[in-house]
């Protein structure tokens, strides 16, 4: 919107032609996303206290979650409206990916929303049914995948690459494609949801995740760096800097009121919409197993839980104390700032492990 307005002004005022560089862009994306997380943050907290809206915890889990009980949730509804609101303003609205990956988000969101909506409104202990929860993330899933196949327009866009591996380069076909892209979009979005179980605990990775897919999406998106790096060129690519800064900002100005001990928690409306919008990204710049690599604790929160399922049903056994991981240690006597902040620790190192592999080829 705002990137609009400013070539229409450049002519007239040659000032405005600095809005034409993609990172001032994104740094004032990531400003504006802040911004506005860390003004509005404190009246949507008053108002999910004064409507209720608060958490509802497990008699079964950690007892020191049971002083969380009543905490407002839902405040991933600031996160979005963050992220959207900035990336509308700095992005380039003709970008195709833009709208797809906004499109991703939202859908995502407003499934999570309502599942919020029956458990913390509704006093649905069960929340959306699973089953149905399944099918709209399938439809949003599989609506990206058929947008990205549908629009593609050089065949980097729809060919799989692997990292440290410089001539692997896989034409995934239309089947291959859309199967792919739904995984990524729907697995991560249930990862980010399962690590969601700690103050702090899925946002940060999820910020730090996104800011190394927006260095992705940056160089992709440039011929040269591309080549230079030896990464899959994706025209266009690299207005998704924007929307990648926005979470990061909104992220960080969420962190501010969700940081140990929590004034708010997400809720499975800023989860599954995060977890789904970093799918999304990932596919757009081609780094599918990197940002798996880089967003390791959400494939090991979700790794814990399948093993814990499959085990007790097989042996009847379990392996963890409680799943999602994060709990068992917990229950191991790990204070639960110790978890959250060698969480991040191990994170931070993923992402620098996944950023490595932009020379390592």
């Amino acid at each position: 919107m705002l990137l609009w307005l400013a070539k229409q002004l450049a002519p007239q005022v040659s000032f405005f032609n600095v809005f034409s560089y993609l990172t001032l862009r994104a740094i004032l994306a990531a400003v504006s996303a802040l911004a506005f997380s860390l003004l509005v943050g404190p009246w949507m907290i008053a108002r999910l206290s004064r409507d209720q809206i608060g958490q509802v915890v497990r008699d079964d889990g950690p007892q020191t979650h049971l002083k969380k009980a009543g905490t407002p949730t839902m405040g991933g509804l600031l996160i979005l409206v963050a992220i959207l609101a900035s990336t509308l303003l700095w992005a380039d609205l003709s970008n195709r990916f833009v709208w797809i990956v906004c499109g991703v988000t939202v859908t995502f969101g407003l499934v999570g929303f309502w599942d919020d909506y029956l458990k913390l409104v509704k006093k649905n202990p069960r929340g959306l049914v699973a089953r149905w929860k399944y099918f709209w993330q399938s439809l949003g899933g599989l609506g990206a995948a058929l947008a990205l196949w549908f629009t593609a327009k050089v065949p980097a866009d729809t060919t799989l690459y692997l990292p440290l591996i410089k001539s692997f380069a896989l034409p995934l076909g239309f089947a291959g494609f859309v199967l792919l892209t739904y995984l990524m979009i729907v697995g991560m979005s249930n990862a980010v949801n399962l690590t969601d179980g700690l103050d702090g605990l899925a946002i940060m990775p999820a910020v730090m995740v996104a800011a190394a897919l927006g260095v992705f999406a940056y160089a992709s998106g440039n011929a040269v760096f591309a080549q230079y790096l030896s990464i899959p060129a994706v025209p266009n690519a690299g207005e998704l800097l924007i929307f990648c800064a926005a979470m990061v900002g909104a992220g960080l100005g969420f962190l501010w009121f969700n940081a140990y001990p929590a004034q708010v928690f997400m809720g499975d409306i800023g989860a599954l919409a995060l977890g789904a919008a970093l799918g999304v990204v990932a596919v757009i710049v081609r780094q599918e197993v990197v940002v798996l690599v880089m967003g390791g604790i959400f494939v090991l929160e979700t790794a814990s839980v399948i093993l814990q399922v499959a085990s007790f049903k097989l042996r009847g056994k379990r392996i963890f104390r409680m799943a999602p991981i994060h709990h068992h240690f917990e229950l191991k006597g790990w204070a639960e700032p110790k978890v959250i902040v060698r969480f991040w620790i191990i994170t931070f190192f993923l992402v620098l492990a996944g950023l490595a592999t932009l020379k390592l080829r």
